[in-house]
């Protein structure tokens, strides 16, 4: 399989005003080892198909494709989600890549009321999705997935059941986000498979979660206190996830995600390296 990371995993989360250029990423991500990327936010890397096709090749990259943030909970902002969609079908085709995931905006809900839609905009997001998954796959050849998400509409297993009922697109699942409300990846992961053609690696401190349950701590502080540990040290057995996908074949992106804590002792690039070397010598084993 294709390993690869993300911008996220360098706090590129924004077009604009963040710490990396362009050129740093890509120059970290190949150092760390991997050999693919994700797109980034919209904007952030060069949207001239030839200019960026340029960077990857020189770094010798292969773009994996993209994963997209929406305000689903803002039903006036259906339109936008489609122009954003075409935007990236056209980008992404240019580049050769065959996958887009999309996934629900956590910032914009109220604290004490994430993830709270109203049934109206539930709807609306299964109809948006189910037309733009349609024009992704007849224009563009694009493989349109849902990223379940800590924080959003669609995170515990019944609201991504209920998505699964109601849209035709498969997931991206991630492992560190479904694990987060101690729920067991793995099992999911064998009970929808056919569901599933997009793999996020991630892995969640079972201490931090446990004070997030408890209400300790909310979601977003749970976050800033380093939540999201690197791949060898949580909760998800990254290993016996790997060794499924190994026997299932997976033909699907793999690409591993790392949210850096307010006070990490390990820059972005260390804590890649130290992912990639995990899950490279899982290979070797």
């Amino acid at each position: 399989m294709l390993i690869g990371n993300a911008p996220c995993s360098w706090g590129i989360c924004y077009p604009t005003g963040n710490a990396y250029t362009p050129d740093e990423y890509l120059d970290q991500v190949t150092s760390a080892g991997y050999r693919g990327t994700e797109l980034g936010p919209l904007g952030y890397l060069p949207k001239d198909a030839d200019q960026l096709k340029a960077m990857l090749a020189k770094r010798n990259l292969t773009l994996i494709g993209a994963t997209h943030v929406h305000t689903f909970s803002l039903i006036e902002t259906s339109d936008k989600f489609h122009a954003d969609m075409q935007a990236q079908g056209e980008l992404l085709a240019s580049l050769g890549a065959k996958h887009l995931v999309v996934m629900d905006e956590s910032n914009v809900y109220p604290s004490g009321q994430l993830g709270m839609i109203t049934a109206d905009a539930r709807q609306q997001m299964y109809a948006d999705l189910t037309k733009a998954h349609a024009m992704l796959a007849e224009t563009f050849s694009i493989a349109l997935s849902f990223h379940p998400h800590i924080g959003t509409c669609v995170e515990l297993e019944a609201q991504i059941d209920d998505l699964l009922k109601n849209t035709p697109l498969n997931l991206c699942l991630d492992t560190g986000h479904h694990a987060f409300w101690d729920q067991d990846p793995l099992a999911y992961m064998q009970r929808v498979w056919d569901r599933i053609d997009y793999m996020h690696l991630k892995n969640v401190d079972p201490n931090v979660c446990a004070r997030v349950l408890s209400g300790e701590i909310s979601v977003q502080e749970s976050l800033a206190a380093g939540v999201m540990c690197p791949l060898a040290e949580g909760a998800v057995e990254i290993a016996a996830v790997m060794d499924f996908l190994r026997a299932r074949d997976f033909q699907g992106p793999v690409v591993v995600e790392q949210d850096v804590a307010e006070d990490a002792t390990e820059t972005p690039l260390e804590l890649a390296r130290r992912n990639y070397s995990y899950i490279a010598a899982m290979s070797q084993a």
